[in-house]
């Protein structure tokens, strides 16, 4: 989840956002909801698969990777969230490796059964169709296949480097501390490591282009190609 600035949560579940002084405060639904949601779908999934879990085996976690999240009293978030300072306190392995996260994310059981269950749901997650994700403005996601980006020649050419080969994921943040004064965007991205099995690169190359740019994707089961406006985009995640 792209969260940046001074982060708390409300008695009501929800996330109060600043991202800094004399900004305004912004709201954020709760965002471990979506996560349990997808935990029945997935196991579902898995079951298809012929992988059987126990009930309470699977959980869901929010990553906050972004390096201007800052928690304000992190006790209270809940265990599914992992702040940006858990984020960095990581292992490599433990941070891109499969196993490493089923470590995580699964409750505890018995040694042999575990080690059982993770060797099948590395086989079958291994196999599992793969989509890029792009987040929009708020808290809006679509799943299925970025194409390629649109706009001016300077700004195509210095996106280039931006391929799902070598591109992991992007962030795009606005330059101009006024919304309405805003003509150029820095686009963050992170590279493969394939010495790591195709993890992100722990640095962040910097993009400037013009805010008219577009990424233009597919969406799953969709026959038609949309453009969205790359000023609208939070991030995009891409396939391998």
């Amino acid at each position: 989840m792209n969260v940046r600035g001074f982060v708390s949560i409300n008695k009501n579940g929800k996330w109060v956002c600043v991202e800094g002084l004399g900004k305004k405060a912004k709201c954020l639904p709760d965002p471990t909801v979506k996560p349990k949601l997808l935990v029945p779908i997935l196991e579902a999934y898995l079951q298809r698969r012929g992988v059987v879990l126990p009930e309470g085996y699977l959980s869901g976690k929010v990553i906050c990777p972004n390096p201007n999240f800052r928690a304000i009293n992190s006790n209270v978030f809940p265990p599914e969230v992992i702040t940006y300072d858990q984020w960095k306190q990581l292992k490599p392995k433990q941070k891109y490796t499969l196993s490493g996260w089923i470590k995580g994310a699964f409750c505890s059981a018995k040694k042999d059964m575990q080690e059982s269950l993770n060797e099948k749901l590395c086989s079958t997650l291994s196999t599992a169709p793969m989509l890029d994700r792009l987040e929009l403005k708020e808290n809006k996601y679509i799943l299925g296949e970025f194409i390629e980006f649109k706009g001016k020649q300077d700004d195509l050419l210095t996106l280039i480097s931006i391929r799902r080969s070598k591109v992991r994921s992007l962030i795009v943040q606005k330059i101009s501390k006024f919304d309405f004064a805003c003509s150029t965007l820095l686009v963050l991205y992170s590279l493969r490591d394939y010495r790591s099995e195709g993890a992100a690169s722990s640095e962040w190359k910097k993009a400037t282009v013009s805010s008219s740019t577009e990424v233009v994707f597919k969406p799953q089961n969709s026959t038609k190609v949309h453009k969205f406006k790359l000023s609208s985009v939070i991030s995009m995640s891409l396939s391998a």
